[in-house]
């Protein structure tokens, strides 16, 4: 799905499914903490898990372009929701792309049909920024692996089904990507309690040599750091389309508060004060989207596009914070308020300044393209 008009007439499909179905239970969900398995089938049914995928294999073949409105259009009306969008479809993808038969059998059609949480468990307790440096183990064995180590801040870790955890083989010290079913002897888990993104929930991943088969590493061995990395360049450009969503709910939300709401005997929006910020946001959103845009389509055309993955991974969150802050300020007292949802869309937009990687280590890498390694590491 490439055309203009099928893409146009794609989000409004998905914009009108998003609004009546999860818009109004947002705050609830936001609230609760409980994981939101309903909403997950909901988007399986409709075919929002494996967009890019094969018709064969259950997707619907629409493209990476189809994918980051969805992650938009779903993230206006709930980021939680967003999130299954984005966890689902880019596990289905790892499955279908290195996963052996197996593998497939067992995970591809309950992530796509929204039967099956997915999570990816790469950050380690001493190891964030600095994948390389992680230290769960791999350990051979007959007709398989041991995996044992700890895993911590995995979005989805405390309610997945199946986790992709990326370890280190005991035996050759390469990094290697596992299909690991949370349901294994073995496995423990802790939930976070966080400020923003409760329905979909974080925590820890404890593995006491958990026995996965053989047929569960994802791709050749020593190639797990290299998927993940590469999906990172996916990731880090769909946080800027869920960024879009939520920040343009908060304008959205904004601008229907200053038109009714009266000061000195007239409307909000008759002040420049009040507007010309409105403004100045929206065409911060639309540098966004235009960014967001063209590194897609560089990765759909096979071309390098990890220096602009990380700008938008630091770019975007801070554009969104900022806009959905002003829209709390311009809301004023009632901007403060638990009632309204300005303060979880705050808290939630907050995570992904984090999530995926630091600010630091987006400019780091986006530095050493444009001046080089060599001269850097001086």
């Amino acid at each position: 799905m490439t055309d203009l008009a099928e893409l146009s007439d794609f989000r409004a499909t998905v914009r009108a499914l998003a609004r009546k179905t999860f818009l109004d239970g947002y705050l609830e969900r936001a609230k609760s903490g409980t994981y939101p398995r309903d909403t997950l089938k909901v988007l399986g049914d409709n075919g929002l898990l494996g967009l890019c995928l094969p018709e064969e294999h259950g997707g619907q073949g629409a493209g990476l372009r189809a994918l980051g409105i969805a992650c938009e259009e779903v993230a206006y009306a709930d980021s939680a929701c967003a999130y299954q969008v984005f966890a689902n479809n880019v596990a289905a993808e790892l499955f279908l792309t290195t996963g052996s038969p197996e593998v497939i059998d067992d995970w591809l059609a309950p992530t796509v049909e929204g039967r099956a949480v997915c999570a990816i468990a790469l950050t380690e307790p001493g190891s964030g920024s600095d994948a390389q440096g992680l230290a769960a183990k791999a350990v051979p064995v007959d007709g398989g692996w041991e995996l044992s180590g700890e895993k911590t801040s995995i979005t989805q870790g405390p309610d997945a089904d199946v986790a992709i955890v990326v370890a280190r083989e005991s035996d050759s010290g390469r990094i290697s990507a596992f299909v690991m079913p949370m349901d294994a002897p073995g496995i423990s888990r802790q939930r976070f309690d966080d400020p923003g993104f409760r329905a979909v929930g974080r925590g820890s991943i404890m593995m006491d040599r958990v026995s996965v088969p053989v047929s569960h590493r994802l791709g050749a061995g020593g190639r797990g750091f290299a998927l993940i990395m590469q999906e990172f360049d996916l990731t880090r450009t769909l946080i800027a389309y869920m960024v879009l969503g939520i920040a343009h709910r908060a304008i959205d939300l904004t601008i229907e508060h200053v038109r009714n709401r009266t000061s000195f005997g007239k409307p909000l929006s008759h002040y420049q004060g009040v507007t010309f910020p409105i403004a100045e946001h929206l065409t911060h959103l639309a540098a966004v989207r235009a960014l967001a845009d063209s590194t897609l389509d560089a990765r759909s055309a096979g071309r390098p596009h990890t220096v602009e993955a990380a700008m938008l991974k630091w770019w975007a969150p801070q554009v969104g914070f900022q806009a959905v802050q002003e829209c709390v300020v311009l809301h004023g007292h009632l901007g403060w308020s638990e009632e309204m949802p300005l303060q979880a869309l705050l808290r939630d937009v907050s995570g992904f300044q984090i999530g995926d990687g630091t600010p630091q280590i987006q400019k780091l890498i986006i530095a050493r393209a444009a001046i080089g390694p060599e001269v850097m590491a001086r």
